[in-house]
Formats: C-alpha cells, sequence, structure tokens
C-alpha cells in the first residue's frame, strides 16, 4: 500500500494573516493497516462550529487481495460522513443498512444515544490489481439536547447534492447551507460542508453566515492574504471577518467547514463524543461487558462475528 509523501515543514515563525487563528499540520494515524492524516481534535483547537474530527485517508494503493478492515466499533453523541474522493467501502451498520459508499455520496450516520459499524473493502476492490482509495473522513458533534436521539442513516447520491459553479470554481454541498444552497441531509446543528474545486488563480469567498470557519486543502496550494498554504494543511479563521482565497499555479481541490459554536465542550474518548462523562463511562461499560442487544449496542448484522476490543 503506497503512503503519504513526507510534507514540507510549516514555519510557524511565517507572519501569518491577522484572520487566521490557527494552521493545523495533520499526524499520521493507522486504522486497520492504512496510514491517515488527523487534523483535529487537536490540543490547541478541539471543535469548529460541530466538527470535533477530521481524518484525511489516502491516497492509497492497496494490492490485490488486501484492502481496507475497520471492525465494527461503537458510537455516541455525533454524525460521521465517510466522503471518498476515489475507491470504495462496504458500511454495514446495527441499524442493518449494508451499502457500498462511492465517490462524491454523502453516508450520514447518525449515531445518538448509540451505534456500531464497520468499514471493509468490499470484494470486487480486493480483487482488483491495485485499488485505490482516498477521502475524508469527519465525525459532528451533536449539540446536548440531541445527543441521545434515536441512531439513523441518511444515504444521499452524488447526482443528489447541489452544485454551485461559474467558470472557475466548482462548489459541491455535502452538508447544510452555503453559498445560497442547502444539502438534503437532515442536520441537528447549523452546519456547512462544501467540496470545492478551483482552477488556477481562482478566487473563493468563505461562507459569510457561520461563525465557525475552516479550509482543509486536500490538493494543491491556496493563498490568504498574500500567505501561501500547500495541501494537507488546515486553516482555522477568525469568526466575522470576510475572508477569501485564491488558488495556486495548480489549482486547488479544498474542504471547506464549519457552523454555529456548539453549547459548550465535548468530551473524547475512543469513538465515543458526549457532553457528558458519564454518559461516555456507560458506553464504555457496556460496550466491554459485550451483551449485544441487551443495553446500547448490538454489532451490524452481517458483520457480527468480531469486533474491535476496548482500548486499555
Amino acid at each position: 500500500m503506497s503512503r503519504h509523501k513526507d510534507l514540507q515543514p510549516y514555519d510557524e515563525d511565517t507572519p501569518q494573516p491577522e484572520s487566521l487563528e490557527l494552521v493545523i499540520v495533520p499526524r499520521a494515524r493507522d486504522i486497520g493497516g492504512f496510514e491517515v492524516r488527523r487534523a483535529l481534535p487537536v490540543a490547541k483547537r478541539r471543535l469548529v462550529g460541530p466538527f470535533v474530527f477530521f481524518d484525511q485517508m489516502g491516497p492509497a494503493t492497496f494490492p490485490a487481495g488486501k484492502g481496507l478492515d475497520v471492525r465494527p466499533h461503537p458510537h455516541i453523541g455525533l454524525g460521521t460522513v465517510t466522503y471518498l474522493f476515489d475507491g470504495k467501502i462496504t458500511h454495514r451498520d446495527s441499524l442493518g443498512t449494508a451499502l457500498d459508499i462511492e465517490p462524491g455520496a454523502v453516508n450520514w450516520m447518525l449515531a445518538g444515544r448509540g451505534i456500531t459499524h464497520s468499514e471493509r473493502s468490499p470484494a470486487d476492490f480486493r480483487d482488483a490489481a491495485a485499488a485505490p482509495l482516498s477521502g475524508i473522513q469527519t465525525w459532528l458533534a451533536l449539540p446536548s439536547d440531541k445527543e441521545d436521539v434515536a441512531p439513523a442513516f441518511e444515504h444521499v447520491a452524488k447526482a443528489d447534492l447541489p452544485m454551485v459553479e461559474d467558470s472557475d470554481k466548482s462548489l459541491r454541498i455535502i452538508l447544510g447551507d452555503a453559498y445560497g444552497a442547502s444539502a438534503p441531509a437532515k442536520m441537528l446543528s447549523e452546519t456547512f460542508y462544501v467540496d470545492a474545486a478551483l482552477k488556477p488563480g481562482a478566487t473563493l469567498p468563505l461562507p459569510d453566515n457561520h461563525e465557525d470557519r475552516g479550509i482543509y486543502i486536500v490538493e494543491g496550494e491556496i493563498s490568504v492574504e498574500g500567505v501561501s498554504y500547500e495541501k494537507s494543511r488546515m486553516l482555522i479563521f477568525r469568526p466575522g471577518d470576510a475572508i477569501s482565497v485564491s488558488a495556486g499555479e495548480q489549482g486547488a481541490r479544498l474542504m471547506l467547514f464549519g457552523g454555529a459554536t456548539l453549547d459548550g465542550p465535548r468530551h473524547i474518548w475512543w469513538n465515543l463524543v458526549s457532553s457528558s462523562q458519564e454518559k461516555i463511562e456507560h458506553a464504555r461499560e457496556e460496550w466491554r461487558a459485550g451483551k449485544w442487544g441487551e443495553g446500547l449496542f448490538t454489532l451490524p448484522p452481517g458483520d457480527d462475528q468480531e469486533f474491535i476490543p476496548i482500548p486499555d
């Protein structure tokens, strides 16, 4: 499997635009033999709007017979989206959902009070001589009064996501609302999440109707007030400022994200997110007990022969 190439060092001593609160350089992590780069959470920033977790997966290429195998594991207090640029992943969850995640589509999994799911490469992917995989996985923390809602799953095909386009840019609205368009998936708090492709030299203003705003640079390079930033950087901006970014000579692909500030901090332990440490402790003991179907959790139908054990 191919892995990320080393990034150029980020020089924190370079003068930064006043509108820029923070630049995050992701850290490498391994999930089931597959390397990702994690941008959120970090010590200096736990949330951007409701976004509490942000991983870049790949780009990577699996040899024949190999693939992604993230065994069943639990979530509470959040919603997840795995948004692919390339490849395919089979999603199964404890609601009985079983479908392939494909590039450009949205699979919004609302954990609420408790859900389990697995993410694995499908058979046709494993049979390929060289199977690519790349994308972004995000978690969105839920408002405290909605953390215990019933779990749910919603699929939106790529063709059903709104597009905002002009001669030098193309914007796909993944979640929430931005640039006068709204995505179909039901959100529980003010949110925006956009896949933006910019041609060389294109200028893009950030949405001005959301408090917290960030950009993750997937490909290419952008400049903010004359300062350049390369791929695999996350930029977090000051609320209220009018922000525009410009693509470099090769263009850029960006993920724009954010929304309203949540109603307080969130505790994060393993795959569990909550405004209440007690709820996390309860979920942890439920998973440790493994009494599937008797409490918060059951294993996904069709993928119930193994699971990820509770961490020490």
